[in-house]
């Protein structure tokens, strides 16, 4: 296993502890002018093409949407099936074989990590907190046992309505969507704690202690938000794929909830 030393990714940026931090940019008369990005560490994992060795690497990169959601899906303690049994999630390593819904066995690419720290500096408020979907909350054994996500999982749903707007049978909904504070809860971590998302070759359906939720796919280039420079710094964080478009289609479309409160049948 190969561990590279901490970079910017591309950016020109000061060291710090925190996993957010954000600074101004002075003027002449020491007045701030403008403020940087907010930035947030990134915790890298994948397999190399080549020799199918393990690169760890962690980079600095925008708090912004397009990153954050590609690293932040699944909590500490979600369980997947592999070929050699259940795994947790941070026990992962790239080259397991883990299960997926609908291809079966395939083999973890990338493997992606950040920090929600209480109390930090987030340019969105989800991006603090965590969901606790509860035992059996979606259905016998949905999940079992409860399983914990982090802000930007998004679950596989099906209703009659997801056909009329997308065209699909099901499609892919931020779990925090569904909070009721009953069954499905958020939480508000107390301490640091890790939150994950795996790559595959595929954009695939991980069942997760039961549930499926998707897997890495940064979304269509023009969703992102993103141009120049900001687009190449993201593709920089998926070693794995030579450029963005070799994501390719993904598995469903992604909609918010309310999207179907149109045909009230959600």
């Amino acid at each position: 296993m190969k561990t590279m030393p901490p970079r910017a990714a591309g950016l020109a940026v000061k060291s710090f502890t925190s996993p957010v931090k954000v600074d101004r940019f002075a003027s002449q008369d020491g007045r701030p002018q403008r403020t940087k990005p907010l930035m947030r560490k990134y915790e890298i994992a994948h397999l190399t093409s080549s020799s199918s060795e393990i690169v760890e690497s962690t980079r600095l990169a925008p708090a912004l949407p397009a990153f954050e959601d590609a690293f932040a899906a699944l909590g500490r303690g979600a369980i997947l099936q592999t070929k050699t049994g259940p795994v947790a999630v941070e026990d992962l390593l790239p080259g397991d074989q883990v299960m997926t819904s609908q291809n079966g066995f395939q083999t973890l690419l990338w493997k992606g990590a950040m920090t929600i720290i209480p109390g930090a500096q987030n340019t969105r408020r989800e991006m603090g907190t965590m969901t606790r979907i509860t035992a059996d909350a979606l259905g016998l054994g949905r999940p079992s046992p409860d399983l914990v996500l982090g802000p930007a999982a998004r679950l596989l749903h099906k209703a009659n309505g997801i056909r009329t707007l997308t065209g699909a049978d099901a499609a892919f909904i931020p779990v925090r969507d569904f909070v009721d504070s009953a069954q499905i809860i958020e939480l508000t971590p107390i301490a640091p704690v890790h939150v994950y998302q795996l790559g595959f070759e595929n954009h695939e359906l991980m069942k997760v202690n039961g549930v499926e939720i998707e897997s890495l796919h940064p979304g269509p280039i023009h969703s992102l938000g993103l141009r120049h420079d900001m687009l190449s710094l993201l593709q920089a964080m998926f070693p794995h794929k030579a450029q963005l478009p070799d994501f390719g289609t993904m598995a469903y479309p992604r909609i918010r909830l309310r999207d179907l409160d149109l045909f009230d049948v959600a």
